[in-house]
């Protein structure tokens, strides 16, 4: 059975830092894309980041693009999304998801992890 469990999320102050981490299990990890995607009270799960299989292509919305950095370590099962400069609208339940490679649906999420930025 896969699993993804994240972890680091919590309480932290405008224009500080935060590092989510997500880990899996139950599949080799190394061959699977991952993202991390994010959902605010009263709106819809919206795209953060994704990073294929090799560590390569980083992809980023918008909105965190050269705040947010998505990385991984295959040795560790483990992708990372680093949070600099985090703003209010960052406040949120983040979950990382999985896909295999050449598939374009994200298809097994961890349970989500909540961040919270007071101004």
């Amino acid at each position: 059975q896969v699993q993804l469990v994240e972890s680091g999320g919590g309480l932290v102050q405008a224009g500080g830092s935060l590092r989510l981490s997500c880990t899996a299990s139950g599949r080799t990890f190394s061959s699977y894309d991952m993202a991390w995607f994010r959902q605010a009270p009263g709106k819809e799960r919206e795209f953060v980041a994704s990073i294929f299989w090799s560590g390569g292509n980083p992809s980023y919305a918008g909105s965190v693009k050269g705040r947010f950095t998505i990385s991984r370590d295959n040795a560790k099962n483990t992708v990372y999304l680093q949070m600099n400069s985090v703003k209010p609208e960052d406040t949120a339940v983040y979950y990382c998801a999985s896909r295999p490679r050449n598939v374009p649906r994200f298809d097994v999420w961890g349970q989500g992890t909540q961040v919270t930025v007071s101004s």
